[in-house]
């Protein structure tokens, strides 16, 4: 079975800008709070261990995989899987807004964000460089998963590459900032008081879930940075495009949360739509857009890729 049953923590959290030391000990607060709850995994937000408008602070804060700074992480992780984000330092002096992944006392993997934004009060451009891998992964606690970074969810491709590896949980840490005044939820009607952006975040995770037969584990900050209000919301979404479990609004929160691998074979058997899917025939009718030659193949079964003990996601 690619994924396992397991038991995970949602810390939806707000961190303190520029001090990883601090971060660092508030993430290893909530993975004891976790644990005690039974939880063998917690996800943290995007760039939790430094919060999100560094600007130039991005190249103080930025860490390599064996600092120090990640002594106490590394060493719980013995007892619970750490997914958090980070701002990751390669050798070439290059930065990435970076989902690492903590097991077993190390640093078992990295995602480095594929598409950090640079539109609208977006300028994450300016400082990171581009990530140019999405694959799955196996941790040894919750099987086989993929990990994204908010705005890498906004690009079907990610999460599509992701399923077909063999990810039957994606998990997205994001920073996303409120939107108010516009939106379908901008009523006197709108008596809940729900936040635009979770209704549209709400409906892609359903539609990839679904479209998809799989988790989405999706873990949003809170607080507010330099007149930044960031909304929560964290949630996991069921295969069945059904919300298990939500965070509280603009609070923190930790949601424990079941992943139970069976939900993923009964709506992959009920819907057939992602066993049926053709990667050779989207690969060949990109091939005409793209003017690269794609040679046709008689077999279409996809073989996910064996993850290595540890990968870092970087340039190609």
């Amino acid at each position: 079975m690619l994924l396992k049953p397991s038991r995970i923590a949602l810390a939806q959290i707000s961190s303190v800008l520029g001090d990883v030391s601090r971060n660092v000990d508030r993430h290893v607060e909530c993975c004891e709070r976790a644990l005690e709850r039974g939880a063998n995994a917690i996800i943290f937000p995007e760039l939790s261990l430094t919060g999100y408008t560094l600007r130039d602070l991005n190249f103080e804060c930025a860490i390599g995989l064996d600092s120090p700074a990640l002594a106490s992480l590394k060493k719980i992780s013995k007892t619970i899987t750490i997914i958090c984000g980070a701002v990751e330092a390669d050798e070439r002096g290059a930065v990435y807004n970076s989902a690492l992944l903590f097991e077993d006392g190390e640093v078992k993997h990295t995602h480095r964000k594929v598409y950090p934004p640079t539109y609208g009060i977006f300028e994450e451009g300016r400082y990171f460089s581009n990530g140019r891998i999405a694959e799955a992964i196996i941790s040894e606690r919750l099987g086989r998963i993929g990990l994204l970074i908010c705005e890498d969810l906004w690009h079907p491709a990610l999460p599509y590459v992701l399923a077909l590896d063999g990810a039957q949980l994606i998990i997205t840490i994001a920073a996303s900032p409120t939107r108010l005044g516009t939106g379908e939820n901008h009523s006197n009607k709108n008596i809940n008081n729900v936040p635009e952006n979770y209704t549209i975040n709400r409906e892609h995770h359903a539609a990839y879930a679904r479209l998809l037969g799989c988790y989405i584990a999706f873990v949003n900050r809170v607080g507010v940075e330099d007149g930044v209000n960031f909304w929560g919301g964290s949630e996991l979404v069921a295969p069945s495009g059904e919300t298990v479990a939500r965070g509280t609004f603009f609070e923190e929160d930790l949601i424990i949360v079941d992943i139970d691998p069976e939900q993923v074979r009964q709506a992959r058997q009920r819907s057939r739509h992602f066993l049926d899917d053709d990667p050779v025939l989207t690969q060949q009718l990109l091939a005409r857009l793209t003017g690269v030659d794609v040679k046709p193949t008689d077999s279409l079964e996809i073989q996910p890729k064996k993850a290595g003990k540890k990968v870092a996601s970087g340039l190609l």
